[in-house]
């Protein structure tokens, strides 16, 4: 018996870990080859994409999208309809595939606001808050707070997210 739980509405592909005690809500569905650590929650309607890893204790609200290229280390909150890309110059008519996908990397600890989006190719550092709405656009570096569009560091977080 499996020692998580995923909602009867949501699909798990074949070749996935999920860690104990993870609960995923509904309408989710996890690809092949993903990798979801111990004790997170996924709310509703969440798609994690093959080979995504996501670590410990991570929190993904409702209406987000982890795309192929995407890694969340342990304790990362994704806000609700936050968004990830994995390709710069997508092409429906020339797909390049996961050639050329881009690496994302959000770092321990890390908070994405609700909207906020984060282009492909960059590290979000450990213990950042992004803010809703924010679009990431370069790296941000450890305990930053950044907002606006395109996102600039407008202040720094300790590690409880309160504003210094």
């Amino acid at each position: 018996m499996a020692d998580y739980f995923v909602h009867e509405s949501s699909y798990v592909d074949e070749n996935v870990q999920i860690g104990s005690g993870t609960k995923i809500w509904h309408f989710c569905h996890i690809q092949s080859g993903a990798r979801i650590g111990e004790h997170c929650s996924l709310g509703q309607n969440v798609n994690v994409s093959n080979r995504v890893r996501i670590g410990n204790h991570c929190k993904i609200q409702n209406n987000v999208s982890l795309y192929e290229g995407v890694e969340l280390e342990d304790g990362v909150f994704c806000g609700p309809s936050c968004v990830f890309t994995n390709d710069l110059t997508p092409r429906a008519e020339y797909p390049k595939g996961r050639e050329g996908y881009q690496r994302t990397l959000i770092q321990r600890g890390a908070s994405i606001g609700a909207n906020a989006t984060i282009v492909c190719g960059h590290t979000v550092g450990k213990y950042a808050l992004v803010a809703a709405g924010a679009v990431v656009t370069k790296d941000v570096p450890d305990y930053a707070l950044v907002a606006g569009v395109p996102a600039r560091v407008i202040g720094r977080v300790d590690e409880w997210g309160k504003v210094l």
